[in-house]
């Protein structure tokens, strides 16, 4: 089968197709929702769908980064999505920042097109889980060293602050390098605090972690952003922080919660307040300061 671009008739397919398997279409669900089918905003996408009956989807953002939905997709078929994609990054003038996707598609995509044997800066399948909020285990907020805990909006912390956990987050756990992280980070603060998106813990006058839901659809949060300053690690706060805003979240209507864990560590914290395992998501992040330059009239090799 081969893509065609996505037409506004081609919605309800679409969507279809993505709230069927809604764990590993958060963000394509969310940007078609913010953005439709096109715009300038960088995470606004062009969309192709694959064959006549729409049984894949995939999108590639204005910042670069493509995000992928098809099961069924061949070989072939990821070679084809592939100079789709290019002929989009050349028209705009931009580069693949990366990929996003259910694992077992993500790795069939890498090594169909040949992108497994491109230098990254990050390459992670993550475990997935999942939540019904009905299920949140509440019991063990009552520990000592958690009262007095309180959730609070992240305009009510220091912007700096923030910035600088989230400078942190993203060299730690997402491999930014250090010249870039501050500026992404205050780009990604601004964003949360504008779509209240994200929360921060505090006990006894003191900050001790973050965390916020990436991707938000009437009935299912995406986990996202989850992060303890390492002097306060190990005492159960990003836990805390979490089940209190799934609490708000539930009490809002929200009915599951889904994420994708960074580590063993982080796998065992989620289980305890009641996540139960499902596939995993991958995230690859291309390493373009590795890349050989070409040279005029000289290929790259």
């Amino acid at each position: 089968m081969t893509w065609r671009l996505a037409q506004d008739g081609d919605l309800a397919a679409i969507h279809g197709l993505l709230n069927r398997n809604v764990v590993s279409s958060m963000f394509l669900l969310v940007n078609l929702r913010d953005h439709g089918l096109g715009g300038t905003a960088p995470k606004a996408m062009q969309v192709w769908i694959r064959g006549t009956s729409a049984d894949g989807v995939a999108g590639i953002t204005n910042d670069g980064t493509l995000l992928i939905q098809a099961g069924a997709a061949t070989a072939a078929d990821w070679q084809h999505l592939q100079q789709r994609v290019d002929q989009r990054l050349a028209e705009t003038n931009l580069q693949q920042v990366g990929v996003l996707g259910e694992t077992e598609q993500l790795r069939r995509y890498l090594a169909a097109t040949g992108l497994d044997r491109t230098p990254m800066r990050l390459n992670r399948d993550e475990p997935g889980l999942e939540l019904v909020l009905d299920q949140l285990d509440l019991g063990g907020l009552d520990r000592p060293q958690l009262q007095g805990a309180a959730l609070h909006p992240l305009s009510a912390a220091p912007r700096p602050m923030l910035v600088q956990w989230r400078a942190a987050y993203h060299q730690e756990i997402l491999g930014t390098p250090a010249s870039e992280a501050v500026a992404v980070a205050a780009s990604d603060i601004d964003s949360y605090l504008l779509r209240d998106s994200h929360r921060v813990l505090e006990i006894a006058g003191r900050w001790v972690a973050m965390t916020g839901f990436n991707a938000q659809l009437p009935n299912v949060v995406q986990i996202g952003g989850v992060y303890t300053p390492p002097q306060e690690r190990g005492r159960g706060y990003a836990r805390c922080a979490l089940a209190l805003h799934l609490q708000e979240a539930r009490s809002k209507g929200t009915e599951r919660a889904v994420l994708f864990a960074a580590g063993e560590a982080a796998v065992r914290a989620y289980r305890a307040i009641g996540f139960q395992p499902i596939s995993g998501y991958s995230l690859v992040l291309f390493d373009h300061r590795a890349m050989p330059v070409a040279t005029e009239g000289a290929p790259i090799s």
